[in-house]
């Protein structure tokens, strides 16, 4: 590669106290994220700890036409979306 093409992947550690909130705190996080340039909140994951190769996916990992991410948690009830649901 050359130097002007590589990517990097900042890893930021955040603790929370269970999964649950792992989750939720990071889906706070990559929308708020997503205002910034260069970033993909859709690929968002927590995991414990000491389990950092097992990781959980934050959001939906469907692509829909046009190549965005359905914005929906992981794992969500019914069909896909552009929008987030309120």
């Amino acid at each position: 590669m050359t130097r002007g093409r590589e990517r990097f992947v900042i890893h930021l550690p955040v603790l929370a106290g269970d999964l649950t909130g792992a989750v939720r705190l990071a889906r706070v996080v990559a929308r708020w994220a997503s205002n910034l340039p260069y970033t993909d909140p859709g690929e968002a994951t927590v995991s414990y700890e000491d389990e950092q190769g097992v990781h959980h996916r934050v959001f939906c990992d469907t692509r829909l036409p046009g190549g965005q991410r359905c914005p929906l948690r992981a794992g969500h009830d019914g069909p896909c979306t552009r929008r987030l649901l309120r």
